[in-house]
């Protein structure tokens, strides 16, 4: 008896050379970047209001120092009532020979896009003013409220 050499079988693979993903390692990926989005954006977030918040506090400083310049051309005095930060972008007539101004560009803004609101004599600032931003809810009277007396 002969022996023949072992004769090689041509197998066939059932996986394709371009494989593609399976529906579950798609879902396992996409809970992944899911599980990874929770953690990144919250912090994020916080990230820009307090970069807001310290915006704020910035343009509230600069309304500070644009009533410390009016106050000095209008002997020690500050805006009071509506007129307010109105005097500080355009005087009240064109006569008032003391205004030096314009001490702002324009009416001045929060990081959220609203009035930055300025009260002559102060509530919180006794003997001074008080300058206010409604804060991250936007609401006025809030406890996020942004004033100048805790910068």
């Amino acid at each position: 008896m002969t022996s023949h050499p072992p004769t090689r079988r041509h197998v066939t693979s059932r996986l394709s050379p371009r494989r593609a993903f399976t529906l579950i390692e798609v879902l396992l990926v996409l809970a992944i970047l899911g599980a990874i989005m929770s953690m990144v954006v919250p912090k994020m977030l916080g990230r820009q209001i307090h970069a807001n918040i310290d915006t704020t506090r910035v343009s509230i400083r600069g309304v500070e120092q644009a009533l410390r310049l009016y106050a000095l051309d209008h002997g020690g005095s500050y805006p009071q009532g509506r007129e307010g930060l109105d005097l500080l972008i355009s005087p009240p007539n064109a006569q008032d020979r003391r205004w030096k101004g314009p001490y702002l560009e324009r009416e001045p803004l929060d990081a959220w896009g609203n009035p930055i609101s300025y009260e002559f004599p102060g509530r919180k600032n006794q003997g001074g003013f008080d300058i206010v931003s409604s804060g991250p809810d936007q609401v006025t009277g809030t406890e996020d409220d942004i004033g100048n007396w805790d910068i």
